[in-house]
């Protein structure tokens, strides 16, 4: 079982690991890394779908619903930003 603290290392660890490895990516990967984001969101929507099948109060039951929404939404629309942005370097045929 995580006590607060490591939980809290675990966080912080991974938040700067992130930023790390983020801030060196060149702009022209900009795009495929958002593709590899989502399919993260993915795995997200997927989390907060099993918080909310074993979520047994009603306080519980709000919160993983509320999850798994935001999940959904960041997901789909993380994939929407992406293709716009994949329509940019398309040419256009007059």
């Amino acid at each position: 079982m995580l006590t607060g603290f490591v939980a809290l290392y675990i966080f912080m660890l991974a938040a700067f690991t992130g930023y790390e490895i983020i801030g060196r990516v060149p702009a022209i990967l900009h795009t495929p890394l958002m593709s590899g984001s989502n399919f993260v969101h993915g795995i997200v929507l997927v989390g907060a779908m099993v918080a909310l099948g074993t979520a047994e109060g009603w306080l519980e039951i709000t919160i993983g619903f509320l999850g798994t929404v935001m999940a959904a939404v960041n997901a789909s629309g993380g994939y929407v930003v992406t293709e716009r942005m994949l329509e940019m370097f398309k040419s256009s045929k007059d």
